[in-house]
């Protein structure tokens, strides 16, 4: 499923994209309960699937699979098609806009020097362990939403990767096991502040500003990803191919991350992962190439959607 959180008249709410098509789950299994003659179909469904990406993935996969079944239910439901809009279960593309799948995860990581091209174009050793990292959790926006080009530096540098969202309670995980913990992958873009990335070793202060995490457009759900090493990661800057490598390069896979990660700290249905960028960043180019008010990000990873952004005037 690719799963998405999309706002509508103001609200918030998740949904499965179908086509170009949103399918609202929780409005779908009010108009199940409603067939069924339960009193309060949409109070009662609303306690079954909750309306924000965070509380869902926090139900974990049972509720996911209750989702993928409403899908098929509504695709097959002679429920006229025309009620069905004006109820809010069908959201047609011009009734909607995306946000971020998930608006504010908990804990966003982000591992540095993570392809071995790129750990050579930017001069640097192959690490022994992770490069960690932090962003925070404020500079996550979704596709369509402008990167801010920041007034204090010309140094805008772009890196796509593919994001790991994790789908439940995860410490003390073996490699071998976790796959099991992972809702699912999205793209991601670690845009960049590379002067105020080197004021500090952690690297946080070049990486965190606000609208320099765009991720989506969905996330689509692991069962739908057989082997996320076979994926193709591809980023262009004004529709000129940048970065392009298949995500087989990673130094660290996810699975190693993963284990890494969680013997330090419990990750969470909602964290997000940001695996690593692959060479082609503007600042290892020669002469070097920065982000500029009025260029478009497009990263694009097999399956996962166009993940696109314009850089705008901060204070625009």
């Amino acid at each position: 499923m690719r799963l998405v959180t999309y706002k509508s008249l103001g609200t918030s709410r998740i949904g499965v994209l179908n086509n170009e098509e949103i399918i609202d789950p929780t409005r779908a299994l009010a108009l199940q309960f409603s067939e069924n003659n339960f009193v309060q179909p949409l109070r009662r469904a609303e306690r079954e699937i909750p309306s924000n990406m965070l509380d869902l993935l926090a139900q974990g996969k049972e509720t996911l699979a209750k989702i993928s079944e409403l899908i098929s239910w509504i695709q097959s439901n002679p429920v006229p098609r025309e009620k069905m809009i004006n109820d809010g279960i069908i959201m047609p593309p011009d009734n909607f806009i995306l946000d971020a799948p998930v608006p504010r995860p908990g804990k966003v990581m982000a591992i540095g020097v993570n392809y071995r091209a790129h750990a050579a174009e930017m001069e640097r050793e192959l690490p022994e362990h992770p490069t960690v990292f932090t962003k925070v959790s404020s500079c996550i926006v979704g596709t369509g939403h402008p990167i801010h080009h920041p007034k204090v530096s010309n140094m805008l540098d772009w890196e796509g990767e593919l994001c790991v969202v994790m789908g439940k309670k995860a410490r003390n995980i073996k490699a071998e096991n976790a796959m099991d913990y992972v809702a699912g992958f999205m793209n991601g873009g670690d845009i960049t502040v590379r002067d105020w990335q080197r004021h500090t070793p952690t690297w946080m202060m070049g990486k965190s500003w606000d609208t320099h995490g765009p991720t989506g457009p969905w996330i689509l759900t692991s069962d739908e990803v057989p082997s996320y090493k076979s994926l193709h990661l591809k980023t262009y800057i004004n529709d000129v191919e940048k970065q392009s490598a298949p995500v087989s390069d990673l130094l660290f896979d996810v699975e190693t991350l993963i284990e890494y990660l969680s013997t330090a700290f419990t990750l969470e249905p909602g964290d997000v992962i940001f695996t690593g960028t692959p060479a082609g960043v503007g600042q290892a180019r020669d002469p070097q190439e920065w982000l500029s008010p009025g260029d478009t990000v497009r990263i694009e990873i097999t399956g996962l959607g166009s993940l696109v952004n314009q850089v705008i005037d901060y204070e625009n």
